[in-house]
């Protein structure tokens, strides 16, 4: 499954952070492995220490190496696409949600079936968040409902409604007992998992928000919108602490920003995230200022997805067309994205 096929990449075209043309790809062949799904990617989630997991309109959940494309494992028992997918830090297990209105729980090392399957919706799962220690995960679904279950039993021990609440996606806090979820309904929330309950709701933004994360000290949490011709799509940063107030946006994508993520911190890098948008470009944004230091173009790849930091320098991005891509960031005075692999 790893193995190399003789072809050429797609074209790549790199800007410069003020939006300009620096180098139209490809300069050299990309490497590309034999493709993991057999559909468009929907969401990659990465593991630790060099594999990912990720899921496709195939109804298949996969782990490989990103390094070297291999497919590891190939989990089955979804009857409809696989909308997202999720571990826990230190887990061999790994999650995934549905179309079918469910989400499942898969052994690394296992076998290719589920060990745990969660049902309690009743329209597609959209929000899949684990707890650190994997005892507990959170549900989330167009059916404006929040589950919390007990990973070892398959228990669901809460279910609430929310009027409007159609969830987008959920991103466990490190370390703490809150969720973050955003909606169709353009707001942020901060659920609290001990009774599943609202902490917090952020102010409305003026499009949908389309998925969450927050940094791996917890103090901060990123959001993304809906939009299109360059009216929304960006991406926002919100406070966690006392305050839980507005810090700053970032704009440059002219459709849907679909994915956003915190890089992890360098011995050189300045903290950073990266999104990634239904206009094929993924951005590499400096989080305190706001600037954008990189821009690459992925011509061919449709609508992108969902986005992984394996490293400080190292993405995954998963789309519509071909497959998930490897990217790296190369720091220096001007620095930038390049393509490295697809698989």
């Amino acid at each position: 499954m790893g193995k190399l096929q003789s072809k050429f990449s797609i074209h790549a075209t790199k800007y410069r952070a003020d939006g300009s043309v620096g180098e139209v790809g490809p300069a050299r062949a990309t490497p590309q492995h034999c493709p993991v799904h057999s559909d468009a990617v929907t969401s990659v989630a990465a593991l630790k220490p060099d594999l990912c997991v990720s899921g496709a309109r195939d109804e298949s959940v996969a782990v490989c190496s990103w390094r070297s494309g291999a497919v590891l494992q190939r989990f089955t028992g979804h009857q409809r696409e696989v909308t997202k997918v999720t571990s826990a830090p230190d887990s061999n297990r790994v999650f995934s949600a549905s179309r079918d209105k469910t989400a499942m729980m898969w052994e690394l090392q296992g076998t290719s079936g589920p060990s745990q399957r969660f049902a309690a919706h009743d329209l597609v799962v959209t929000g899949l968040a684990v707890s650190p220690d994997a005892s507990q995960l959170c549900t989330g679904s167009r059916d404006n409902t929040v589950c919390k279950w007990d990973t070892e039993t398959g228990q669901c021990l809460r279910r609430v409604i929310t009027f409007r609440n159609v969830v987008t996606h959920l991103c466990w806090v490190p370390g703490e007992p809150y969720v973050i979820q955003t909606s169709e309904d353009k707001t942020v929330r901060l659920w609290d998992m001990r009774q599943l309950e609202v902490a917090h709701t952020f102010p409305s933004k003026q499009h949908i928000q389309t998925c969450c994360d927050v940094s791996p000290d917890g103090r901060l949490c990123l959001s993304t919108s809906s939009g299109t011709a360059g009216e929304g799509c960006e991406a926002t940063l919100w406070d966690l602490r006392q305050t839980r107030s507005h810090v700053c946006e970032y704009k440059g994508h002219f459709q849907t920003t679909t994915s956003g993520v915190f890089l992890p911190w360098g011995p050189t890098l300045t903290p950073s995230i990266a999104t990634a948008s239904c206009d094929s470009t993924v951005k590499v944004w400096d989080r305190d200022t706001a600037a954008c230091l990189a821009t690459l173009y992925l011509d061919g790849a449709g609508p992108l997805s969902s986005l992984a930091a394996c490293d400080s320098s190292t993405l995954l991005c998963a789309t519509s067309n071909s497959g998930i891509h490897v990217l790296r960031l190369r720091d220096g005075a001007e620095p930038a994205l390049e393509e490295v692999a697809v698989f």
